[in-house]
């Protein structure tokens, strides 16, 4: 089998029924009844989600902007990378993660190049991820974005990128987005390099959006 067979390809079983038990303000649980291979039933409950956009913010001295959060779910502190969702039903992903970036850093970019896509938890949810690396970075013009609740206390850091990778590897760094974007990155450099990374308004199929 060629390198070319190992990829994700689109498909959709019957879906017998479907309700929507939850409404949240950005996501809800869909509950769907679906016929599998074999002719039976299962069910399936899962979040619908927007979608979201990272930013691997990557500086001259190769260090990554990094931010400090609180997250309730899991009772932890994370250290993540510039996020947040697609609040726009067909919004274009690089200008949302132009906009985490200025909001959540008061920083802007030169350089953008789509870094990697996945989808975050595909048993339980329909969150698709696109994590943006972007680099010739300065300090954002006009007045700072205040942020609230869980953002208010927002610690942000500039961190080697070989000390994010060993602190991934050590299973010390656990956020999803952090994770696939430092290593994506470690991986990009030794397969060619990043002059090869897509695009920054590459095609994204999970999410599609106008240019």
């Amino acid at each position: 089998m060629s390198a070319k067979e190992i990829r994700d390809t689109a498909e959709t079983w019957e879906v017998i029924s479907s309700e929507r038990p939850f409404q949240g303000a950005k996501t809800a649980v869909d509950s769907e009844e679906v016929r599998m291979p074999d002719g039976s039933v299962a069910r399936r409950d899962y979040q619908v989600h927007p979608g979201s956009v990272c930013v691997l913010a990557l500086d001259e001295q190769d260090r990554v902007l990094v931010l400090r959060q609180y997250r309730h779910p899991v009772r932890h502190r994370l250290w993540e990378l510039p996020a947040g969702l697609l609040d726009v039903p067909g919004e274009n992903p690089l200008h949302a993660a132009q906009r985490e970036l200025y909001e959540e850093a008061h920083v802007e970019a030169a350089d953008w190049r789509v870094l990697v896509d996945f989808f975050n938890s595909p048993g339980g949810s329909d969150e698709a991820v696109r994590i943006f690396l972007a680099r010739g970075l300065a300090d954002a013009q006009g007045e700072r974005y205040e942020g609230e609740g869980e953002e208010a206390d927002m610690e942000v850091r500039r961190v080697p990128l070989e000390d994010l990778v060993r602190g991934v590897l050590d299973g010390e760094l656990g956020n999803a987005a952090l994770v696939a974007g430092v290593l994506a990155l470690h991986a990009a450099r030794g397969t060619g390099g990043v002059e090869g990374l897509r695009p920054a308004e590459a095609p994204w199929p999970a999410r599609p959006y106008s240019a």
